[in-house]
């Protein structure tokens, strides 16, 4: 999966307004539930680990993309590391999977995740995420997008069928030489229905108290729903 390369695009791509409005929306409910001790998992570039951090609430990332958990360290958060959830030793109160994290899971493996999201949590601990709802995929995320930055060159072309998105990523780069490196690869993303996953949620040992409908882009219509789940 090409999640290394969206990593060395993702700064180009001008998501801060809507990432900076999904982390308010968690950063609400934490402070709501009083909750601390947070495990952010899909951390990416560590944004909401410097959120959680200008509250003084003790958290720790973890990423699957080395490039990213490389990135979080150039930037001085040391608090992160590249691994997968079921290598993790600690038990924390509340953990977060945030900006499509659960749509990069395929079907296979989304109750298995579930499950490892559980033991990593304390009793009556939290586990917050969102997903993108039909709409967010059929008519937000879909097309093709490009963008000339003279010594890049970006493609990123989405399409949605058969509740998959497949999103084709193409990096050009400038050399010294004034030649350009071509880099390609593809990301693949699952659409779930809310029954679907409150059923796996509660065969994976939660509850779901609330899910929330967000209106991430101005779309007039809801394009993410959050979760707030507790480990019963």
């Amino acid at each position: 999966m090409g999640l290394n390369l969206y990593a060395k695009i993702e700064e180009y791509l001008d998501f801060e307004d809507e990432v900076f409005r999904l982390h308010s929306e968690f950063m609400s409910i934490i402070i709501e539930k009083k909750l601390d001790n947070i495990l952010d998992v899909g951390c990416g570039q560590g944004s909401f680990l410097n959120q959680l951090a200008l509250l003084e609430l003790n958290s720790f990332g973890i990423d699957l993309s080395s490039e990213q958990i490389k990135i979080c360290k150039k930037n001085g958060i040391k608090n992160v590391a590249s691994l997968p959830l079921n290598e993790v030793k600690e038990k924390y109160d509340c953990t977060t999977a945030i900006f499509d994290v659960i749509n990069y899971i395929p079907k296979n493996g989304i109750k298995t995740f579930f499950t490892e999201m559980n033991l990593v949590l304390n009793q009556g601990g939290y586990f917050i995420f969102d997903v993108n709802s039909l709409f967010g995929f059929e008519d937000v995320a879909q097309g093709t997008l490009s963008m000339d930055l003279g010594d890049k060159f970006i493609v990123i072309d989405a399409t949605f069928e058969e509740e998959k998105l497949f999103t084709d990523i193409t990096l050009f780069t400038q050399d010294k030489n004034n030649l350009f490196k071509k880099e390609n690869d593809a990301i693949i993303q699952y659409y779930y229905e809310i029954n679907e996953l409150k059923e796996l949620l509660r065969e994976s040992g939660f509850e779901v108290e609330r899910v929330l409908e967000f209106n991430l882009h101005d779309y007039g219509q809801s394009d993410k729903e959050i979760y707030i789940c507790k480990k019963s």
